[in-house]
């Protein structure tokens, strides 16, 4: 007889502790692979073209037959300019500056691979979510107190909504895990296209 749909090995594309932690809370079990992708925006890539595209090619680098990869990739955006990691504490305080008393957006991309065996084609399936987030007006103390603290040194617009920022937010439209780094609503989403049936059993 056939048994309960299930999904095929997962395995998360990234490194990040934020996105194993959002990741674990669907209760899934799965395997991290980080990719080393070279996440380098291409001459007039839109937010939104960007997190699509390097979540594809995050999650095809460590996508294997029989296995279901999810890639996963967030920016910041400032009037359309993508804020990336910071490479130093001066770059890192510029962005914060930039950031404080306006609106950005806040961009993840997410895909799930699936390569093809025995001759089947490859599946996939990809979307994007977007959350705006407002910050108040921040003081250089406060600038200076939050870079000194090293929390933004590998977040895309030098800072993490899960810590010592969340201080800092006056407005938040949209998904908050988005701005963590893995929108679970989307995830979930995709992640319904990709149940399959259990092998079949034997009486």
């Amino acid at each position: 007889m056939t048994g309960p749909v299930a999904l095929p090995p997962l395995i998360l594309a990234s490194a990040s502790p934020r996105r194993r932690e959002l990741l674990s809370r669907l209760g899934l079990p799965f395997t991290v692979r980080p990719s080393d992708a070279d996440e380098t925006p291409l001459a007039g890539e839109s937010p939104r073209a960007l997190v699509l595209r390097l979540a594809r090619v995050k999650a095809r680098q460590v996508a294997r037959p029989g296995e279901l990869a999810l890639g996963a990739d967030t920016v910041v955006a400032l009037a359309g300019r993508v804020l990336g990691k910071p490479a130093d504490d001066t770059e890192a305080a510029e962005m914060l500056r930039q950031l404080s008393g306006r609106e950005h957006e806040v961009w993840t991309g997410v895909a799930l691979v699936a390569p093809g065996s025995g001759g089947e084609p490859a599946r996939e399936r990809a979307g994007a979510c977007l959350t705006k987030v407002t910050f108040r007006t921040l003081s250089a103390a406060e600038i200076a107190a939050y870079v000194a603290s090293g929390e933004p040194h590998d977040k895309a617009g030098a800072y993490g909504i899960q810590g010592a920022a969340a201080a800092f937010v006056s407005g938040l439209d949209g998904e908050h895990s988005n701005v963590v780094g893995l929108p679970l609503p989307l995830v979930g989403e995709l992640l319904s296209g990709f149940v399959l049936p259990a092998l079949s059993r034997r009486p």
